[in-house]
């Protein structure tokens, strides 16, 4: 499995110029943000290729056991049959859902383990070095200072960060849970690895002359990763869900897009990481766990997202040189924040017998699915027949 997957990996290293892509990619704000993605991507590819042998993926009914949150993880004495399948070793019940499981033999968790590791290592240290060419090694260095951005960019840039590290921990806690570790060590695990990886990136900023450690950054990292972890211990799933989604911004005034191509850049891929204007953030809701005896379905949600326009700099839209003089000036502009109410879809409610298809699954339920939504912004209401 990791074998072609590094494949892979190296098949679109030579069919495209990926460190100069990745460079042009990091070249403006919202690091975080951009490092987060490509490491879901390079997660999601991996993903795709996991699978379970045929003997350990048998449908195991517990009654006892079915819809029950606590013990989601079970063993098996040896030499057991169960559905007809035979096993000579100890077995452990992995929890995917409730009322549904699957063997893992305890002879594959390790083997599991030292795949995940290595998944996890390997991704995070390529992202990590990529980062640090691409973004730091032309600043200049200095000892640890802080900065205090907790106003700029009217505070969307917090909600990246907590998106990040949810969307991270989440990847990465459902990796392990394909390992069958015990449940507890996966949750902590996989769940806190987002806000580990971002903090890194908070210390390499707090030597960096031209940023500094962000406390701001730091308690949305753990506030996205608690979020995740919180969830799984109460309930073992994620009820109220963190998801995104974007939509290229154009203006009328040729002086706000030349602005945007400035600061955000001018290809599509650079705007889809890095223009704020154009991004929202959501927490979406499944309802069927909250109200189980009722007729809604299963995969139903109910959304509510925040974005901004208007937004043309850090704190304000006036930007100068370094001597000062003004260079662009959309001071007229308003900086808005807008709210959204809208239907959105649980992928995860899909049923597949197929494990890497539930993960990607899983993986890419972190992106708002595109439906019609109900704004509010400029003090008053307005409806988006289809919003992503």
């Amino acid at each position: 499995m990791l074998f072609r997957a590094l494949k892979l990996f190296l098949f679109f290293m030579n069919q495209a110029d990926l460190f100069g892509t990745l460079s042009s990619l990091f070249a403006a704000a919202n690091k975080s943000a951009i490092f987060s993605r490509l490491s879901a991507l390079i997660l999601l590819l991996m993903c795709a290729n996991l699978t379970v042998p045929a003997q350990t993926n048998v449908p195991l009914i517990v009654p006892e056991k079915k819809d029950s949150l606590l013990s989601n993880i079970t063993d098996a004495p040896s030499n057991t049959v169960i559905n007809n399948v035979g096993f000579t070793g100890p077995i452990r019940c992995l929890f995917l859902e409730p009322g549904n499981y699957y063997y893992v033999p305890r002879a594959k968790i390790k083997s599991r383990v030292k795949t995940i590791a290595i998944v996890n290592i390997a991704g995070y240290s390529a992202a990590m070095v990529g980062l640090y060419a691409a973004w730091y090694k032309d600043y200049p260095q200095g000892k640890f200072h802080f900065f205090n951005d907790n106003a700029e960019w009217k505070g969307i840039d917090k909600l990246g960060h907590t998106y990040s590290a949810y969307a991270e921990s989440k990847a990465s806690m459902e990796l392990w849970r394909w390992t069958g570790i015990d449940r507890k060590k996966r949750i902590l695990i996989g769940g806190f690895s987002g806000a580990i990886y971002q903090t890194t990136i908070e210390i390499l900023d707090g030597f960096s002359k031209e940023w500094g450690w962000s406390w701001g950054d730091f308690g949305a990292n753990i506030i996205g990763s608690s979020m995740l972890v919180a969830q799984e211990f109460a309930w073992n799933e994620q009820r109220i869900q963190y998801k995104w989604s974007f939509h290229r911004k154009t203006y009328k005034d040729p002086r706000l897009n030349a602005r945007s191509d400035d600061i955000f850049g001018k290809s599509d891929p650079e705007r889809f990481l890095k223009d704020y204007n154009g991004q929202t953030y959501w927490l979406s809701t499944t309802l069927k766990p909250f109200f189980p005896g009722s007729r809604i379905p299963a995969w139903l949600q109910v959304s509510v997202g925040t974005g901004i326009e208007g937004v043309f700099g850090a704190r304000s839209n006036i930007a100068k040189d370094e001597n000062g003089n003004v260079t662009f000036d959309a001071s007229g502009v308003p900086r808005r924040r807008q709210w959204y109410l809208a239907p959105d879809v649980d992928l995860t409610k899909i049923k597949t017998k197929k494990i890497g298809i539930k993960l990607a699954l899983t993986l890419l339920n972190i992106i708002k699915f595109p439906t019609p939504s109900l704004e509010y912004s400029r003090g008053k209401m307005s409806f988006n027949w289809f919003h992503f």
